[in-house]
Order: C-alpha cells, then structure tokens, then sequence
C-alpha cells in the first residue's frame, strides 16, 4: 500500500533562461534608482492629486479616461501607507517623508518591465525564431522612452502591458486552436485575452484601439472557422458563444465593475460634485447629502424648494431673483419691462427660494396633509424673499432677443392672471401622474399663457445683473434640452404664513434621505458621461505636438529639471530604433504590395507558409501600429509624445518581424547572409550606443555639463534645457 514512497517523487520543469534573463534585465532598467528624484515629475502632479483623493475617499472626475489606472496608482500609494496628505501644486516639488515615492512608482516600473518578456513571448507564438524575439524584446529593453515612462506614476507603461498581455493572450489561445479546443488552457489564454482586454480599455480609453484589432481578428478567425467542413454547427455555435462570453461580456462585466469598486471606494463629498446632478451630489456622504437628509421627497403646494439647471454649463447655478429691476433701456437702446430681475446665481443664497403656490388658492403654506405636485399640473412659483411671482412675456430678454425676458412682478391686476402661470412637466416620468420629487425629477416649466419654457441661456449678464447668468423664455422649444430642465435640490415643507416669519424660515438651515434612490447603474451612466463629455479648457501646452511629429521626434518633453544642478529627465526616444521602426514599417508595406500584385499574376515568391506568417505578423504588428496612431490625427485633444507610445511598441516589434524575413528569403546567399548578420550586429551596437548616451537624461543622473547637455542635441528642434551661467 505505502509502495510509491519507495521511489523518489521527481518535478521537472522547463526554464527558458532567455525569459527569465530578459524579465530580470527588464527589472533592473526600470527599478534601478526609482525614487530619484523624490520630486515631483511631470504629470505626477496631475495623477497624484486623483492618488490622495483615493486615500481620503473624496469623488472625483477625471475627463482623460476611465478609473482603473487610477485605482492601479493609488493601490501603490495604499501598500505604502500614504496618507493622501500632500500638496501636489507643481512639478519639481519636493516630496515629504510621509510620501511613499518607491510604492507610488513600483506598478507602474513593473508593467514597464514585464513588457520585455511580453514582447519575446508574441514573437514566438507569431512562430517567429527565439532570435527575432529576443531581438524585438531587446529593442524593447533599451528603448529611453519607454524606460522614462515606466519609472514614475504615470499610466503609459500600465496600458501597454495589458495591450501587449491581451494579443500574446489571444495567439497563444490561436495556436491552441487546431489540437485542443476547449481545453483548460484554451478557455485560460482566451478568458485572459478577454480580461487583458478590459483592464486595457480600463486604463485609458486609447486600450479600446487594440481591444478593437483583437476583434477584428478573432472575428477574422471565425470567418474562416465557419469554412471548415469538419466542424459541426453546433461545434461553431460553442466556439461563437465561447468567444462572445470571454471578448464582449466579461470586458463589459469588468468594465463596469473598474467604476463599482471607484464608487464605492470614494463616497466622500468633494470639489468634483459640483459638475454633476443633485441626485448624484446627494448619494456622497457630506456636502448636498448633508443639506438634504430628512428632506421630503415629494413637492407640494406651500413647498419652499430652490432649483438647480440641469445642464450645469457653463457652471452649476439656481433659479434666483433679487429686488432690482432691469434697466429701462439696454446699452443698445432696446427697452425692457423694468421689472424684478431673474437670473441663476451659481452660490447658495437665500434669495434662492421659491415658494409653490396653488393658483386657486391664497396661501402659501402645506396643507395637511399635503396635497403633492404632479405631472401636467399648474402652479405658480413665488419668490420666497421679495412674494413676487415669476413671470414671463412677450418683452425681449437682455442678451438674447429672440427669447422673452422673464421677470417678477406683484400681482395688482386680476386681469393678467395666466402671465405667472406654469405648468410642470416632469421629463423622466414613468407616468403621467408622476409626482414631482425633490432631486430626482427633471422638470420643465411652461409659461401657460405664451408656451414659453423657462430656459438657462448661459450668457453673462453686465453690471446691472451682477454678472450672473440669463434666465429667458424660450419660445421655440424643440425637444428637452438640459438647459430648459430644473430639478428641486433643497425642499421644506412651507409652515409660515405670514412673510417676517417666512423669511426667518428660510433663512434656517433645511433638515427623508434619498441616496438609496440612485442605482449604481443610475451613478455609472452619468459618470460615464460626464467623462465622454467633460472638457477642461484646451490651453496650448509648451510641449504638446501633433501626430506628424512623432513618427522623427520632431519633440520631446521636459519631465524634470534638477533645481540646482544639470540634472534633468526627457521624454526621448531612442533615435535609431525610431528610424528603423519607420523603415520597418515602409519596407514590410512596400513588399507586401510588391508580393500581392505578383501573387495576383500567380508569382509566388515565397512559400505559402512564410506568406501566411508574414500576413499574420503584419495583421497584429502592423494594425497594432496603424490602429494606435491613426487615430490621433481625427482628435482635438493636446496631444503629447507618449500618447505614441503604443503604436511605437508594435512598430517595434515589425522590425525583427521584417528582418528575419529579409534574412530568409532576399538573402540566398552565403556571403549575403554573413555580410546581413555582420550589418545586425553594427546595427544594434548602434541601438545600444545611442541607450547609453541618453541615458543620463532618462534616469536624470549623472549630471551633465553644459557642453554635455549641448552635445545630446541631436535636433534642432529638442527642448534640452541650459541653465544659463
């Protein structure tokens, strides 16, 4: 029974001593010296504020992508015990002792790093030799910017590691393909391509390019699978289903729980509230939440409320009205109703406060019990402060003439009733006998007597208005624009009829808690637009550039300048991989094309098998390129050099790709093929030469001289910064 123990139990295990070289000589180019300088280096100080909000739980929105790299920086920061207390107020800052500068910096070296082996590895499974592939990982290892961007809390090398972890994933899942369909390590490389795929897209936006090449390819694939007379259709119908579980529902899956966990970690009211819904402001803990817990939710007659647009642009404000009139004649001599001015004032303010008032009735409290507002329903609004009414006509409003001017005004006379009518029309209804509710209704207000709708128009108002923002009534309403939309943010139920005792009411802070009321779903969708549709201002950045400029960097970019010393750190490739890069990608187009129109005559130059391989290569190596950089000239955003970076990943692993199959098929001869070697040797001493030249301005030590600095001036056009003696 105990026979197995009288042989020894023996583990063997396969070591591919080039991986792991690689993977270590990776590690020690992008670890060494990480937290030189402890200074604040370029876009740090834009990523770190998001790092201490993680660490504080404070909401957030950032317009440049989605929250996954976010979360990847601040975990650094979280292992390292950072307590979000820093001041991230400009580059060159010096850290404080209680920033954690080696975790902030460690995942982002580490993705850097594995992209060495990521890059050997997707060249073997391209059944490309080990040599090519070392080469291809070797052009990785030594490239400056990629060793530049993967040193400091910046997500470049993040998204490039998960793109180049979702192709080898899905090849090595291709090449499983033909003998072991539906094994266990077919369904892991094609969940993971799936899940590599996500946490690409999760990073930055630009992921979607690549995740997009994977499933034209895998569809591609497919195409050809359906050909295949061996394959039964309900075989087919498993592989469809198989692919459609791991590349479009678990990124989607993913997808939204990158935003689950953001939401969840950050539920803390903060500066970034502003920009979105009241009924989002109020599911964060503190700030609207705070002003509107125990508030009723549904609006009545007698409600005391103060509304907030809905659009938000071109900042947040209320419906507000103060006891000045308009002017009698504008600057261009057009006259107005001299009446009470109504603006929206982006400050919370008193004279915020409307009252809800029941047109049949004189009194301007809740009765009990209360009588609630509904879809359809007419109302009058009352201005808590002043009692006038809110009013529109058929006057020109200040800035915008062809909209009415709306105003308020007592009412004397009883035969201008249907002037302060308006009807409320609940735009997000389920039905149409919707109560209207404090926060989650959006409503429009229709002027009865004109149909005007009560609208936002976004200018600014002169002297006269305080500057505030144009209240009007838009005649020519089509559709529910965010600007014409209103939705109650605080709300009290009215209980003094008499106005000295009203004014001390609404002066008093207000005290129902409506955050369970919004659905993450609810939460992710207007996150998820407010990130498509944010813009901060696009102001011209000393070192932005156009697409056209990075195929020569024509640019580079200043990430660091030591405060005393030459010491500095650039933003800059190595110039001969750059250029080999580009000539890889004209001689692999320029030959395909030669080998296309001959195979159209049916001249076939190569083997069919080395056709396929070349096609294949230039499909992921290629496209990898083309999908990662074309699409940069159709955008209007500032662009800088590493917005590059990953289409210059994929054209550098074109550059074996095409060397090897020069070396196979042009040079037939003895002589060719050493003198060919001889040249691949000069050339990448070349690569390596350049690496360390530049190498001072990619770790920022040693210094350099001026006359050292001068000489690293390569182009005319290169920022390489001089202080002046």
């Amino acid at each position: 029974m105990l026979g197995f123990l009288k042989e020894p139990v023996v583990v063997t295990a396969e070591i591919n001593v080039n991986l792991v070289a690689l993977t270590v000589m990776g590690l020690i180019t992008r670890l060494w010296g990480l937290c030189y300088p402890r200074a604040v280096v370029f876009d740090e100080v834009y990523y770190g504020q998001f790092v201490s909000l993680y660490m504080k739980r404070i909401f957030f929105v950032d317009d440049s992508g989605p929250p996954f790299g976010h979360m990847l920086l601040a975990l650094g920061g979280y292992l390292g015990g950072f307590d979000g207390n820093f001041l991230w107020n400009r580059i060159g800052a010096e850290y404080t002792m209680n920033v954690p500068v080696w975790s902030l910096r460690l995942l982002p070296a580490l993705a850097g790093a594995l992209c060495v082996p990521l890059a050997y590895q997707i060249l073997v499974e391209l059944h490309f030799s080990h040599c090519a592939a070392l080469g291809a990982a070797l052009l990785i290892l030594l490239e400056n910017s990629l060793i530049t961007q993967s040193r400091f809390m910046l997500l470049e090398s993040i998204l490039i590691f998960f793109i180049l972890l979702a192709v080898l994933s899905y090849l090595k899942f291709y090449n499983l393909q033909r003998h072991r369909s539906f094994s266990g390590r077919w369904w892991f490389w094609l969940m993971l391509t799936g899940v590599a795929c996500s946490c690409a897209v999760g990073v930055k936006y630009m992921g979607l390019f690549t995740y997009m090449l994977l499933l034209a390819i895998a569809g591609l694939h497919f195409w050809h699978m359906i050909g295949d007379q061996t394959l039964s259709n309900v075989s087919l119908l498993c592989h469809f289903l198989a692919r459609g579980l791991a590349l479009i529902l678990i990124p989607v899956v993913m997808y939204l729980s990158f935003f689950y966990v953001h939401l969840a970690l950050l539920y803390r009211s903060g500066p970034h509230d502003q920009i979105m819904t009241s009924a989002f402001q109020a599911s964060l803990e503190g700030g609207l939440a705070r002003i509107t817990q125990g508030q009723p939710l549904e609006v009545a007659y007698g409600s005391q409320i103060t509304l907030r647009n809905v659009l938000g642009k071109p900042m947040q404000c209320w419906l507000h009205s103060h006891t000045n009139t308009y002017p009698i004649r504008y600057e261009n001599g057009r006259g107005s109703s001299h009446q009470q001015q109504v603006t929206c004032y982006p400050f919370k303010d008193v004279n915020n406060w409307w009252i809800v008032k029941d047109p049949g009735m004189q009194q301007l409290v809740v009765s009990n019990p209360p009588r609630p507002v509904r879809h359809g329903h007419i109302v009058q609004l009352v201005h808590g402060i002043t009692t006038r009414y809110l009013n529109t006509h058929d006057v020109a409003a200040p800035l915008s003439p062809h909209s009415q001017e709306v105003s308020c005004y007592i009412d004397y006379n009883i035969s201008m009733p249907a002037q302060n009518l308006w009807r409320v029309e609940i735009v997000n209804r389920e039905s149409d006998t919707d109560v209207w509710k404090t926060i989650l209704s959006e409503v429009r207000f229709v002027h009865v007597n004109t149909s005007a709708v009560l609208k936002l128009s976004g200018a600014s108002l002169p002297e006269w208005g305080y500057r505030q923002l144009e209240v009007v009534g838009e005649k020519l309403s089509k559709g529910y624009h965010q600007s014409m939309l209103w939705n109650v943010e605080e709300h009290r139920y009215g209980k003094s009829q008499e106005q000295k005792e009203r004014e001390v009411e609404l002066h008093s802070p207000t005290q129902m808690d409506i955050s369970k009321n919004l659905s993450f779903m609810a939460k992710f969708t207007e996150l998820q637009w407010k990130i498509l549709t944010l813009k901060n201002e696009d102001t011209e950045h000393k070192y932005s550039s156009s697409a056209l400029d990075w195929i020569t960097m024509d640019t580079n970019i200043a990430y660091w300048l030591h405060p005393t010393s030459g010491a500095q750190i650039h933003l800059l490739g190595n110039v001969v991989t750059w250029a080999s890069a580009n000539a890889a990608a004209l001689v692999y187009t320029c030959l395909s094309l030669w080998y296309l129109i001959r195979r159209r005559r049916r001249i076939y130059d190569i083997p069919e098998d080395s056709w396929q391989l070349w096609v294949s290569a230039g499909g992921v190596c290629g496209g990898g390129w083309v999908v990662n950089y074309l699409p940069f000239f159709l955008m209007e955003k500032t662009l800088f050099l590493y917005h590059y970076l990953p289409a210059l990943t994929f054209q550098i692993l074109l550059i074996p790709v095409v060397l090897q199959h020069l070396g196979d098929h042009l040079c037939r001869s003895v002589l060719l093929k050493s003198m060919f070697s001889a040249l691949i040797v000069a050339w990448f001493s070349s690569v390596y030469f350049v690496y360390c030249t530049f190498s001072p301005v990619t770790y920022g030590q040693p210094a350099l001289s001026v006359t050292e600095l001068k000489g690293l001036r390569w182009r005319d056009s290169w920022n390489i910064l001089i202080r002046k003696q």
